[in-house]
Protein backbone atom coordinates (compact mmCIF):
# COMPACT_ATOMS: atom_id res chain seq x y z
CA UNK A 1 0.00 0.00 0.00
CA UNK A 2 1.28 3.49 -0.84
CA UNK A 3 2.20 5.73 2.06
CA UNK A 4 0.40 9.05 2.48
CA UNK A 5 1.77 11.76 0.22
CA UNK A 6 2.70 13.93 3.17
CA UNK A 7 5.19 11.42 4.58
CA UNK A 8 8.69 12.83 4.17
CA UNK A 9 11.47 10.77 2.59
CA UNK A 10 14.59 10.00 4.56
CA UNK A 11 17.06 12.80 4.26
CA UNK A 12 20.47 12.00 2.83
CA UNK A 13 23.29 11.14 5.19
CA UNK A 14 26.27 13.51 5.53
CA UNK A 15 28.47 11.63 3.08
CA UNK A 16 25.63 11.21 0.58
CA UNK A 17 24.77 14.90 0.87
CA UNK A 18 28.37 16.01 0.35
CA UNK A 19 28.70 13.76 -2.69
CA UNK A 20 25.39 15.09 -4.02
CA UNK A 21 26.58 18.68 -3.58
CA UNK A 22 29.65 17.88 -5.68
CA UNK A 23 27.46 16.29 -8.36
CA UNK A 24 25.20 19.34 -8.33
CA UNK A 25 28.15 21.65 -8.94
CA UNK A 26 29.54 19.46 -11.72
CA UNK A 27 26.12 19.25 -13.38
CA UNK A 28 25.86 23.03 -13.39
CA UNK A 29 29.41 23.36 -14.74
CA UNK A 30 28.97 21.08 -17.77
CA UNK A 31 25.81 22.93 -18.77
CA UNK A 32 27.98 25.91 -19.77
CA UNK A 33 30.46 26.38 -22.59
CA UNK A 34 32.79 24.89 -23.56
CA UNK A 35 30.85 21.70 -22.64
CA UNK A 36 27.37 22.96 -23.60
CA UNK A 37 25.37 20.11 -22.06
CA UNK A 38 22.51 22.50 -21.36
CA UNK A 39 20.17 19.72 -20.16
CA UNK A 40 22.48 19.21 -17.16
CA UNK A 41 21.44 22.57 -15.66
CA UNK A 42 18.04 21.43 -14.30
CA UNK A 43 19.72 18.24 -13.07
CA UNK A 44 22.12 20.37 -11.03
CA UNK A 45 19.19 22.37 -9.66
CA UNK A 46 17.42 19.15 -8.65
CA UNK A 47 20.56 17.72 -7.05
CA UNK A 48 21.01 20.78 -4.84
CA UNK A 49 17.36 20.53 -3.76
CA UNK A 50 17.80 16.87 -2.87
CA UNK A 51 20.90 17.37 -0.73
CA UNK A 52 19.51 20.27 1.34
CA UNK A 53 16.08 18.68 1.84
CA UNK A 54 15.07 18.63 5.53
CA UNK A 55 18.44 19.90 6.72
CA UNK A 56 19.17 22.83 9.02
CA UNK A 57 19.72 26.26 7.54
CA UNK A 58 23.40 26.05 8.48
CA UNK A 59 23.81 22.67 6.80
CA UNK A 60 21.95 23.94 3.74
CA UNK A 61 24.32 26.89 3.53
CA UNK A 62 27.36 24.60 3.79
CA UNK A 63 26.11 22.29 1.06
CA UNK A 64 25.19 25.25 -1.14
CA UNK A 65 28.68 26.66 -0.67
CA UNK A 66 30.20 23.31 -1.63
CA UNK A 67 28.09 23.22 -4.78
CA UNK A 68 29.12 26.79 -5.54
CA UNK A 69 32.83 26.08 -5.19
CA UNK A 70 32.67 22.98 -7.40
CA UNK A 71 30.80 25.07 -9.97
CA UNK A 72 32.57 28.43 -9.88
CA UNK A 73 36.20 27.42 -9.36
CA UNK A 74 36.52 25.69 -12.75
CA UNK A 75 34.01 28.00 -14.48
CA UNK A 76 36.04 31.09 -13.56
CA UNK A 77 39.47 29.49 -14.02
CA UNK A 78 40.15 31.92 -16.88
CA UNK A 79 40.52 34.71 -14.31
CA UNK A 80 43.61 33.05 -12.85
CA UNK A 81 45.52 32.45 -16.07
CA UNK A 82 47.53 35.67 -15.84
CA UNK A 83 47.29 36.86 -12.23
CA UNK A 84 47.60 33.63 -10.25
CA UNK A 85 45.38 31.37 -8.23
CA UNK A 86 44.31 33.42 -5.23
CA UNK A 87 42.33 36.20 -7.00
CA UNK A 88 40.61 33.44 -9.02
CA UNK A 89 39.75 31.44 -5.91
CA UNK A 90 38.68 34.58 -4.05
CA UNK A 91 36.25 35.49 -6.83
CA UNK A 92 34.93 31.93 -6.96
CA UNK A 93 34.55 31.93 -3.18
CA UNK A 94 32.57 35.15 -3.19
CA UNK A 95 30.26 33.78 -5.87
CA UNK A 96 29.86 30.53 -3.93
CA UNK A 97 28.53 32.54 -0.98
CA UNK A 98 25.43 33.31 -3.01
CA UNK A 99 24.81 29.61 -3.58
CA UNK A 100 25.35 29.17 0.15
CA UNK A 101 22.53 31.64 0.73
CA UNK A 102 20.42 29.77 -1.81
CA UNK A 103 21.15 26.47 -0.06
CA UNK A 104 20.05 27.97 3.25
CA UNK A 105 16.85 29.28 1.65
CA UNK A 106 16.04 25.93 0.07
CA UNK A 107 16.75 24.06 3.30
CA UNK A 108 14.48 26.40 5.25
CA UNK A 109 11.69 26.09 2.69
CA UNK A 110 11.93 22.34 2.20
CA UNK A 111 9.47 21.71 5.05
CA UNK A 112 6.77 23.06 2.74
CA UNK A 113 7.44 20.29 0.26
CA UNK A 114 6.46 17.60 2.77
CA UNK A 115 2.75 18.43 2.59
CA UNK A 116 2.66 20.69 -0.46
CA UNK A 117 4.96 19.10 -3.03
CA UNK A 118 3.42 21.16 -5.82
CA UNK A 119 4.90 24.30 -4.22
CA UNK A 120 8.50 23.17 -4.57
CA UNK A 121 9.05 24.04 -8.26
CA UNK A 122 7.89 27.60 -7.53
CA UNK A 123 10.08 27.79 -4.42
CA UNK A 124 13.06 26.59 -6.44
CA UNK A 125 12.49 28.89 -9.42
CA UNK A 126 11.90 32.02 -7.34
CA UNK A 127 14.94 31.27 -5.17
CA UNK A 128 17.30 30.84 -8.11
CA UNK A 129 16.12 34.05 -9.78
CA UNK A 130 16.46 35.97 -6.49
CA UNK A 131 19.97 34.61 -5.93
CA UNK A 132 21.04 35.67 -9.42
CA UNK A 133 19.43 39.09 -9.02
CA UNK A 134 21.46 39.69 -5.88
CA UNK A 135 24.67 38.28 -7.33
CA UNK A 136 24.32 40.52 -10.37
CA UNK A 137 24.35 43.63 -8.18
CA UNK A 138 26.66 43.09 -5.19
CA UNK A 139 29.43 43.49 -4.28
CA UNK A 140 30.92 46.31 -6.38
CA UNK A 141 28.14 46.19 -8.94
CA UNK A 142 27.89 42.40 -9.03
CA UNK A 143 29.20 39.63 -11.27
CA UNK A 144 26.46 37.77 -13.21
CA UNK A 145 28.76 35.13 -14.74
CA UNK A 146 27.32 31.62 -14.45
CA UNK A 147 23.61 32.49 -14.44
CA UNK A 148 21.46 29.51 -15.39
CA UNK A 149 20.10 31.47 -18.35
CA UNK A 150 23.55 31.74 -19.91
CA UNK A 151 23.79 27.95 -20.16
CA UNK A 152 20.74 27.72 -22.41
CA UNK A 153 21.84 29.38 -25.67
CA UNK A 154 21.22 26.13 -27.57
CA UNK A 155 18.13 25.09 -25.61
CA UNK A 156 14.46 25.79 -26.42
CA UNK A 157 14.20 27.70 -23.14
CA UNK A 158 16.37 30.52 -24.50
CA UNK A 159 13.39 31.74 -26.52
CA UNK A 160 11.64 32.64 -23.25
CA UNK A 161 14.12 35.51 -23.02
CA UNK A 162 12.03 37.35 -25.61
CA UNK A 163 9.10 37.28 -23.16
CA UNK A 164 10.67 38.20 -19.83
CA UNK A 165 14.42 38.35 -20.30
CA UNK A 166 17.20 36.23 -18.86
CA UNK A 167 15.34 35.82 -15.52
CA UNK A 168 12.56 33.97 -17.36
CA UNK A 169 15.08 31.48 -18.73
CA UNK A 170 16.58 30.93 -15.29
CA UNK A 171 13.07 30.58 -13.86
CA UNK A 172 12.18 27.89 -16.41
CA UNK A 173 15.39 25.91 -15.80
CA UNK A 174 14.98 26.05 -12.02
CA UNK A 175 11.28 25.21 -12.31
CA UNK A 176 12.18 22.11 -14.32
CA UNK A 177 14.80 21.15 -11.76
CA UNK A 178 12.23 21.63 -9.01
CA UNK A 179 9.83 19.25 -10.73
CA UNK A 180 12.56 16.63 -11.08
CA UNK A 181 13.33 16.94 -7.37
CA UNK A 182 9.66 16.40 -6.47
CA UNK A 183 9.52 13.26 -8.62
CA UNK A 184 12.54 11.83 -6.79
CA UNK A 185 11.08 12.70 -3.39
CA UNK A 186 7.72 11.13 -4.15
CA UNK A 187 9.39 8.04 -5.54
CA UNK A 188 11.31 7.66 -2.28
CA UNK A 189 8.03 7.87 -0.33
CA UNK A 190 5.60 5.92 -2.49
CA UNK A 191 7.85 3.44 -4.26
CA UNK A 192 6.95 2.14 -7.71
CA UNK A 193 3.23 1.57 -7.38
CA UNK A 194 0.95 2.05 -10.37
CA UNK A 195 -0.62 5.17 -8.92
CA UNK A 196 2.78 6.69 -8.28
CA UNK A 197 4.02 5.83 -11.75
CA UNK A 198 1.07 7.67 -13.28
CA UNK A 199 1.70 10.61 -10.98
CA UNK A 200 5.43 10.67 -11.78
CA UNK A 201 4.76 10.42 -15.50
CA UNK A 202 2.50 13.46 -15.26
CA UNK A 203 5.13 15.47 -13.39
CA UNK A 204 7.93 14.43 -15.75
CA UNK A 205 5.72 15.41 -18.67
CA UNK A 206 5.22 18.75 -16.96
CA UNK A 207 8.97 19.19 -16.61
CA UNK A 208 9.39 18.39 -20.29
CA UNK A 209 6.67 20.87 -21.20
CA UNK A 210 8.43 23.62 -19.26
CA UNK A 211 11.73 22.74 -20.96
CA UNK A 212 10.30 23.06 -24.47
CA UNK A 213 7.80 25.84 -23.77
CA UNK A 214 10.16 28.25 -25.46
CA UNK A 215 9.37 26.64 -28.81
CA UNK A 216 5.96 28.31 -28.60
CA UNK A 217 7.55 31.77 -28.43
CA UNK A 218 7.99 33.42 -31.84
CA UNK A 219 11.46 34.94 -32.17
CA UNK A 220 13.45 36.60 -34.90
CA UNK A 221 10.53 38.42 -36.47
CA UNK A 222 10.99 42.00 -35.28
CA UNK A 223 13.18 43.22 -38.16
CA UNK A 224 11.49 46.00 -40.06
CA UNK A 225 14.31 48.06 -41.52
CA UNK A 226 16.60 47.41 -44.46
CA UNK A 227 19.23 44.73 -43.91
CA UNK A 228 22.76 45.90 -43.16
CA UNK A 229 26.06 44.35 -44.20
CA UNK A 230 28.42 44.23 -41.22
CA UNK A 231 32.11 43.37 -41.15
CA UNK A 232 33.87 42.24 -37.97
CA UNK A 233 37.64 42.64 -37.86
CA UNK A 234 39.55 40.40 -35.44
CA UNK A 235 43.08 41.74 -35.72
CA UNK A 236 44.68 39.44 -33.12
CA UNK A 237 47.51 40.39 -30.75
CA UNK A 238 51.25 39.61 -30.77
CA UNK A 239 50.87 37.38 -27.71
CA UNK A 240 48.12 36.25 -25.36
CA UNK A 241 48.36 37.50 -21.76
CA UNK A 242 48.32 40.58 -19.58
CA UNK A 243 51.16 42.13 -21.57
CA UNK A 244 49.21 42.00 -24.84
CA UNK A 245 49.10 45.81 -24.72
CA UNK A 246 52.86 46.10 -24.30
CA UNK A 247 52.82 46.20 -28.10
CA UNK A 248 49.86 48.52 -28.45
CA UNK A 249 50.96 49.82 -31.82
CA UNK A 250 51.21 46.27 -33.17
CA UNK A 251 47.64 45.56 -32.06
CA UNK A 252 46.39 48.72 -33.78
CA UNK A 253 48.39 47.93 -36.93
CA UNK A 254 46.93 44.40 -36.98
CA UNK A 255 43.40 45.81 -37.15
CA UNK A 256 44.34 48.43 -39.73
CA UNK A 257 46.06 45.83 -41.93
CA UNK A 258 43.13 43.41 -41.70
CA UNK A 259 40.71 46.19 -42.64
CA UNK A 260 42.84 47.27 -45.59
CA UNK A 261 42.98 43.65 -46.73
CA UNK A 262 39.18 43.54 -46.52
CA UNK A 263 39.04 46.68 -48.67
CA UNK A 264 41.14 44.95 -51.32
CA UNK A 265 38.85 41.91 -51.22
CA UNK A 266 35.85 44.20 -51.71
CA UNK A 267 37.57 45.96 -54.60
CA UNK A 268 38.21 42.65 -56.36
CA UNK A 269 34.73 41.28 -55.71
CA UNK A 270 35.89 38.60 -53.27
CA UNK A 271 33.70 39.94 -50.44
CA UNK A 272 30.59 42.12 -50.38
CA UNK A 273 31.04 45.76 -49.48
CA UNK A 274 30.09 46.30 -45.82
CA UNK A 275 27.93 49.18 -44.65
CA UNK A 276 29.92 49.40 -41.41
CA UNK A 277 32.91 47.79 -39.73
CA UNK A 278 33.27 46.80 -36.07
CA UNK A 279 36.63 46.58 -34.34
CA UNK A 280 36.93 45.02 -30.87
CA UNK A 281 37.62 46.52 -27.47
CA UNK A 282 41.26 47.63 -27.06
CA UNK A 283 41.88 47.63 -30.80
CA UNK A 284 43.52 51.03 -30.19
CA UNK A 285 45.02 51.25 -26.72
CA UNK A 286 46.84 54.34 -27.97
CA UNK A 287 44.43 57.25 -27.46
CA UNK A 288 43.67 58.41 -31.02
CA UNK A 289 42.20 61.67 -29.72
CA UNK A 290 45.60 62.56 -28.26
CA UNK A 291 48.14 60.80 -30.48
CA UNK A 292 48.02 61.91 -34.10
CA UNK A 293 49.90 58.86 -35.36
CA UNK A 294 47.22 56.51 -34.00
CA UNK A 295 44.48 58.68 -35.49
CA UNK A 296 46.26 58.62 -38.84
CA UNK A 297 46.37 54.82 -38.87
CA UNK A 298 42.65 54.57 -38.12
CA UNK A 299 42.02 57.17 -40.84
CA UNK A 300 43.97 54.98 -43.26
CA UNK A 301 41.70 52.02 -42.50
CA UNK A 302 38.47 54.05 -42.67
CA UNK A 303 39.39 55.65 -45.99
CA UNK A 304 40.46 52.31 -47.44
CA UNK A 305 37.14 50.61 -46.65
CA UNK A 306 35.09 53.77 -47.18
CA UNK A 307 32.56 53.16 -44.38
CA UNK A 308 32.34 54.02 -40.66
CA UNK A 309 34.37 51.93 -38.20
CA UNK A 310 33.38 51.33 -34.59
CA UNK A 311 36.74 51.46 -32.80
CA UNK A 312 37.45 50.16 -29.30
CA UNK A 313 39.87 52.64 -27.75
CA UNK A 314 41.41 53.57 -24.42
CA UNK A 315 41.15 57.31 -23.82
CA UNK A 316 43.33 59.20 -21.37
CA UNK A 317 41.84 61.04 -18.38
CA UNK A 318 39.98 62.80 -17.03
CA UNK A 319 42.81 63.59 -14.65
CA UNK A 320 46.07 61.91 -13.76
CA UNK A 321 46.01 58.13 -13.34
CA UNK A 322 42.60 57.75 -14.94
CA UNK A 323 41.36 56.43 -18.27
CA UNK A 324 38.17 55.55 -20.13
CA UNK A 325 37.24 52.42 -22.02
CA UNK A 326 35.55 53.83 -25.10
CA UNK A 327 33.82 52.97 -28.32
CA UNK A 328 34.44 55.56 -31.04
CA UNK A 329 32.58 55.94 -34.32
CA UNK A 330 35.25 56.79 -36.89
CA UNK A 331 34.04 58.24 -40.19
CA UNK A 332 36.03 57.80 -43.42
CA UNK A 333 35.78 61.49 -44.22
CA UNK A 334 35.51 63.09 -40.79
CA UNK A 335 37.42 61.11 -38.21
CA UNK A 336 35.97 60.54 -34.72
CA UNK A 337 32.28 61.25 -34.23
CA UNK A 338 30.17 59.63 -31.49
CA UNK A 339 31.73 58.29 -28.29
CA UNK A 340 30.43 55.72 -25.82
CA UNK A 341 32.19 55.24 -22.48
CA UNK A 342 31.92 51.86 -20.76
CA UNK A 343 29.46 52.22 -17.88
CA UNK A 344 30.50 49.20 -15.85
CA UNK A 345 34.29 48.97 -15.51
CA UNK A 346 35.37 45.66 -14.01
CA UNK A 347 36.45 45.93 -10.34
CA UNK A 348 40.07 44.90 -9.72
CA UNK A 349 40.69 44.68 -13.47
CA UNK A 350 39.83 48.15 -14.77
CA UNK A 351 39.74 49.96 -11.45
CA UNK A 352 40.61 49.11 -7.86
CA UNK A 353 38.05 50.01 -5.20
CA UNK A 354 39.62 50.93 -1.86
CA UNK A 355 43.03 50.88 -3.54
CA UNK A 356 44.96 52.22 -0.52
CA UNK A 357 43.44 49.69 1.84
CA UNK A 358 43.90 46.72 -0.48
CA UNK A 359 47.52 47.66 -1.24
CA UNK A 360 48.29 46.89 2.41
CA UNK A 361 47.25 43.30 1.67
CA UNK A 362 48.79 42.83 -1.78
CA UNK A 363 50.80 44.85 -4.25
CA UNK A 364 49.00 43.12 -7.13
CA UNK A 365 46.69 46.15 -7.23
CA UNK A 366 49.56 48.11 -8.77
CA UNK A 367 49.17 46.04 -11.93
CA UNK A 368 46.07 48.14 -12.56
CA UNK A 369 48.01 51.31 -13.33
CA UNK A 370 45.03 53.51 -14.18
CA UNK A 371 41.53 53.50 -12.77
CA UNK A 372 38.93 53.50 -15.52
CA UNK A 373 36.17 56.06 -15.10
CA UNK A 374 32.62 54.84 -15.69
CA UNK A 375 30.41 56.36 -18.36
CA UNK A 376 27.06 57.74 -17.32
CA UNK A 377 24.61 56.82 -20.07
CA UNK A 378 23.94 54.40 -22.93
CA UNK A 379 24.80 55.52 -26.42
CA UNK A 380 23.54 54.82 -29.90
CA UNK A 381 25.61 55.81 -32.89
CA UNK A 382 24.36 56.28 -36.45
CA UNK A 383 26.57 54.27 -38.77
CA UNK A 384 25.56 54.61 -42.40
CA UNK A 385 21.89 54.87 -41.43
CA UNK A 386 21.93 52.01 -38.91
CA UNK A 387 21.57 52.78 -35.21
CA UNK A 388 24.26 50.72 -33.51
CA UNK A 389 24.34 50.22 -29.75
CA UNK A 390 27.85 49.58 -28.39
CA UNK A 391 28.22 47.23 -25.40
CA UNK A 392 31.75 46.73 -24.10
CA UNK A 393 32.98 43.32 -22.92
CA UNK A 394 31.47 42.10 -19.61
CA UNK A 395 28.64 44.64 -19.90
CA UNK A 396 26.80 42.05 -21.99
CA UNK A 397 26.27 40.01 -18.80
CA UNK A 398 24.20 42.78 -17.17
CA UNK A 399 20.52 42.86 -18.09
CA UNK A 400 19.99 46.57 -17.53
CA UNK A 401 22.98 47.78 -19.53
CA UNK A 402 21.96 45.96 -22.70
CA UNK A 403 18.28 46.78 -22.20
CA UNK A 404 19.04 50.51 -21.80
CA UNK A 405 21.01 50.44 -25.04
CA UNK A 406 18.10 48.94 -26.98
CA UNK A 407 15.56 51.24 -25.33
CA UNK A 408 17.79 54.13 -26.33
CA UNK A 409 17.15 53.25 -29.96
CA UNK A 410 19.72 50.62 -30.96
CA UNK A 411 18.69 48.53 -33.97
CA UNK A 412 21.89 46.44 -33.84
CA UNK A 413 23.85 45.36 -30.74
CA UNK A 414 27.64 45.55 -31.07
CA UNK A 415 29.55 43.76 -28.30
CA UNK A 416 33.20 44.80 -28.40
CA UNK A 417 35.46 42.63 -26.27
CA UNK A 418 39.09 41.81 -25.61
CA UNK A 419 39.67 38.19 -24.62
CA UNK A 420 43.47 38.29 -24.93
CA UNK A 421 43.93 38.03 -21.16
CA UNK A 422 41.66 34.99 -20.86
CA UNK A 423 41.04 31.85 -22.91
CA UNK A 424 38.69 30.36 -25.45
CA UNK A 425 36.35 28.96 -22.78
CA UNK A 426 35.71 32.47 -21.45
CA UNK A 427 35.11 33.75 -24.98
CA UNK A 428 32.53 31.05 -25.72
CA UNK A 429 30.79 31.71 -22.41
CA UNK A 430 30.55 35.37 -23.35
CA UNK A 431 29.30 34.48 -26.82
CA UNK A 432 26.44 32.51 -25.23
CA UNK A 433 25.39 35.71 -23.47
CA UNK A 434 25.46 37.60 -26.77
CA UNK A 435 23.14 35.00 -28.31
CA UNK A 436 20.70 35.30 -25.42
CA UNK A 437 20.68 39.11 -25.74
CA UNK A 438 19.87 38.81 -29.44
CA UNK A 439 16.79 36.73 -28.61
CA UNK A 440 15.86 38.85 -25.60
CA UNK A 441 15.67 42.10 -27.54
CA UNK A 442 14.88 40.88 -31.05
CA UNK A 443 18.09 42.37 -32.40
CA UNK A 444 20.96 40.93 -34.36
CA UNK A 445 24.08 41.07 -32.21
CA UNK A 446 27.73 41.12 -33.16
CA UNK A 447 30.62 40.00 -30.98
CA UNK A 448 33.94 41.49 -32.06
CA UNK A 449 36.98 40.13 -30.21
CA UNK A 450 40.66 40.94 -30.50
CA UNK A 451 41.63 37.26 -30.52
CA UNK A 452 38.34 35.36 -30.85
CA UNK A 453 35.74 34.20 -30.75
CA UNK A 454 34.02 36.78 -32.99
CA UNK A 455 30.63 35.96 -34.49
CA UNK A 456 27.15 37.09 -35.50
CA UNK A 457 24.01 36.15 -33.56
CA UNK A 458 20.60 36.52 -35.19
CA UNK A 459 17.40 37.44 -33.30
CA UNK A 460 16.45 33.75 -33.16
CA UNK A 461 19.68 33.00 -31.27
CA UNK A 462 21.39 31.21 -34.13
CA UNK A 463 25.15 31.65 -34.44
CA UNK A 464 26.99 32.40 -37.67
CA UNK A 465 30.54 32.85 -38.95
CA UNK A 466 32.30 32.19 -35.65
CA UNK A 467 36.03 32.79 -35.99
CA UNK A 468 38.88 30.65 -34.70
CA UNK A 469 40.76 31.42 -31.50
CA UNK A 470 44.04 33.38 -31.47
CA UNK A 471 44.12 34.18 -35.16
CA UNK A 472 43.51 37.15 -37.43
CA UNK A 473 40.14 36.95 -39.14
CA UNK A 474 37.48 39.02 -40.88
CA UNK A 475 33.82 38.04 -41.10
CA UNK A 476 31.18 39.74 -43.23
CA UNK A 477 27.45 39.08 -43.03
CA UNK A 478 24.12 40.65 -43.95
CA UNK A 479 22.06 41.15 -40.81
CA UNK A 480 18.42 42.08 -40.21
CA UNK A 481 17.78 45.42 -38.56
CA UNK A 482 15.40 45.20 -35.61
CA UNK A 483 13.18 48.11 -34.67
CA UNK A 484 10.16 46.66 -32.86
CA UNK A 485 10.58 46.00 -29.14
CA UNK A 486 10.10 42.58 -27.62
CA UNK A 487 7.93 42.10 -24.55
CA UNK A 488 11.11 41.55 -22.53
CA UNK A 489 12.47 44.93 -23.59
CA UNK A 490 9.23 46.63 -22.59
CA UNK A 491 8.83 44.81 -19.27
CA UNK A 492 12.39 45.48 -18.15
CA UNK A 493 13.28 44.21 -14.69
CA UNK A 494 9.66 43.70 -13.59
CA UNK A 495 9.66 39.88 -14.05
CA UNK A 496 12.89 39.57 -12.10
CA UNK A 497 11.64 41.65 -9.18
CA UNK A 498 8.36 39.74 -9.20
CA UNK A 499 10.28 36.50 -8.64
CA UNK A 500 12.30 38.17 -5.88
CA UNK A 501 9.08 39.25 -4.16
CA UNK A 502 7.69 35.71 -4.41
CA UNK A 503 10.89 34.30 -2.88
CA UNK A 504 10.70 36.87 -0.10
CA UNK A 505 7.05 36.07 0.59
CA UNK A 506 7.82 32.33 0.76
CA UNK A 507 10.73 32.92 3.10
CA UNK A 508 8.61 35.16 5.33
CA UNK A 509 5.89 32.49 5.48
CA UNK A 510 8.45 29.85 6.47
CA UNK A 511 9.94 32.13 9.13
CA UNK A 512 6.49 32.82 10.55
CA UNK A 513 5.66 29.12 10.62
CA UNK A 514 8.93 28.32 12.40
CA UNK A 515 8.29 31.08 14.93
CA UNK A 516 4.85 29.68 15.70
CA UNK A 517 6.29 26.19 16.09
CA UNK A 518 8.98 27.49 18.42
CA UNK A 519 6.42 29.31 20.57
CA UNK A 520 4.19 26.25 20.71
CA UNK A 521 7.14 24.10 21.75
CA UNK A 522 8.08 26.58 24.45
CA UNK A 523 4.51 26.65 25.77
CA UNK A 524 4.41 22.86 25.94
CA UNK A 525 7.69 22.88 27.82
CA UNK A 526 6.07 25.10 30.45
CA UNK A 527 2.65 23.42 30.59
CA UNK A 528 3.82 19.79 30.83
CA UNK A 529 5.83 20.19 34.09
CA UNK A 530 2.91 22.06 35.65
CA UNK A 531 0.55 19.25 34.68
CA UNK A 532 2.87 16.67 36.17
CA UNK A 533 3.13 18.68 39.39
CA UNK A 534 -0.64 18.92 39.66
CA UNK A 535 -0.96 15.19 39.14
CA UNK A 536 1.60 14.52 41.84
CA UNK A 537 -0.28 16.79 44.22
CA UNK A 538 -3.55 14.93 43.66
CA UNK A 539 -1.88 11.62 44.23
Amino acid sequence: MSQPSHVAPRRLGPVEAAFGAVLAGLSLLVAFPPYDWWAAAPVGVAMLALVVRRRSVRAGASLGAATGLVFFVPLLSFTGLQIGWWPWWLLAGVQALFLAALGAYLAACSVLADRHAWLWPLISAAGWVAQEALRSRVPFGGFPWGRLAFSQADAPAVRLAAVAGAPAVTFAVALTGGVLAVVVWRTAVEGNGRRHLRWSAAWVAGAGAVSVAGLLVPVGGTDSGRPVVVAVVQGNVPRIGLDFNAQRRAVLDNHVTATERLAQDVKHGVRPRPDLVIWPENSSDIDPLVHADAAARIDDAARAIGVPILVGAVLQGPGQGRARNASLTWLPDGGPADTYIKRHPVPFAEFVPMRGLIRRVTTLVDRVRADFVAGESPAVTDMAGTKVGPVICFEVAYDGLVRDTVRNGADLIAVQTNNATFNEAEATQQLAMVRLRAVEHGRAAVMASTVGVSAFALPDGSLHDATAWNTQAVAVRTLPVGQARTLATRLGAAPEWSAVVVAGFILAAVARSRLRLRRATAQRAVVEPLSLSAADGRS
